[in-house]
This record gives C-alpha cells, structure tokens and sequence, in this order.
C-alpha cells in the first residue's frame, strides 16, 4: 500500500517504513506528525485531497544538508564576483502508518 502525500509544497510516494527528507517542519526528534493532504491511495485519487485518510510519520531529526555554493560573476570584468552559500534545512522522517 502507498500513498501520495504533500509536504511544504511537494509530492512524496510513500509507503510503511519509508525515510524521507521533507522540509523543515516545527517538530522535535521523537515527535508524530500527521500528513492529511493525501493526494493518491493506491489507485484512489482525490480531488485535490482524499477524505478521511491520513498518513502518520515519526520524526527522526532535524538537520541541514549540504553546503551549496553560489558564485556569481559579470563577464569582462573583474570587479563583480560574489560567492554565496546556502545549506537548506530538512526534517527526515519515517513513515509508521498509512490510515485509509
């Protein structure tokens, strides 16, 4: 069984026992959270969303990923570079059950 679930303005396939990354979410390690915009169960689609069905998850730790680096230049001249850096926060979470 799996589900299709949307999580700060993304689309995630997940079924039981699945790690996923998602954005930063205002949980704490150990915590359940409760994804009840479910998009797709098996072959049931909704209309945006399903009714009814809901997917639990439990949190495994915040985190940020990898550094990214952002060099910008002007072409034909030496004055104009710049380098930036982002890392992007995540949650990583594991799904436990899928209630449909």
């Amino acid at each position: 069984m799996y589900a299709v679930i949307k999580v700060g303005g993304k689309q995630y396939r997940v079924s039981v026992g699945d790690e996923i990354f998602v954005e930063k979410l205002n949980a704490n390690a150990g915590d359940v959270v409760t994804f009840d915009q479910v998009l797709m169960l098996d072959s049931k689609v909704g209309s945006p969303y399903l009714n009814n069905v809901k997917v639990e998850g439990s949190v495994i730790k915040n985190g940020k990923n990898k550094k990214i680096r952002i060099f910008k230049y002007k072409n034909k001249s030496r004055s104009n570079r710049k380098t930036q850096g982002h890392r992007q926060p995540y949650t990583k979470i594991v799904i436990t059950k899928i209630n449909g």
